[in-house]
């Protein structure tokens, strides 16, 4: 299997993940059809959203795939005006993914990443390994550490 961006730092890092694969024709699964394919709980499940500021700056958040982001609460935690997803033309140049297989780790730069408060219910987070099929467990402590991310209320409950 080929490495990802996401799994070579991984690796580097020498820090623990385990692989989920789930067949894929290429097309980018909504999070709960993603959590069903793995048959792992969708509140372990996270996905990873990019968003743009007022600002003019990009944050990476964070969310449960049950969830929906808060654009107002996300915004208000920022510091930023308003902020909006980015337009998904937009992500592989900005983060080298795509959409589907967008993973917290591995982009091209370093964004704020801001994960929803849900996470600290949970021991350990499934995110994109950084590839459409692929998903990664990872010690939730670790995760949040290794992205250098925040913890804060930016979710509607789904």
């Amino acid at each position: 299997m080929e490495k990802t961006n996401a799994l070579r730092a991984l690796d580097k890092a020498q820090l623990h993940y385990r692989l989920y694969h789930y067949e894929s024709d290429g097309e980018a699964l909504d999070a709960l059809s993603v959590a069903n394919a793995i048959q792992q709980d969708p509140l372990k499940l996270y996905k990873t959203l990019i968003v743009r500021g007022s600002s003019k700056t990009h944050y990476v958040l964070i969310i449960n795939a049950k969830d929906e982001i808060d654009l107002k609460k996300s915004a208000a935690l920022l510091h930023e005006k308003s902020i909006a997803l980015i337009p998904v033309n937009d992500l592989l140049p900005l983060t080298g993914y795509v959409r589907g297989g967008c993973s917290p780790i591995g982009m091209k730069k370093s964004f704020t990443t801001v994960f929803d408060q849900s996470v600290l219910d949970q021991d350990s987070l499934i995110v994109s390994a950084g590839r459409i099929g692929l998903q990664m467990e990872i010690d939730r402590k670790t995760l949040v550490e290794f992205v250098k991310g925040k913890i804060g209320e930016i979710s509607q409950k789904g």
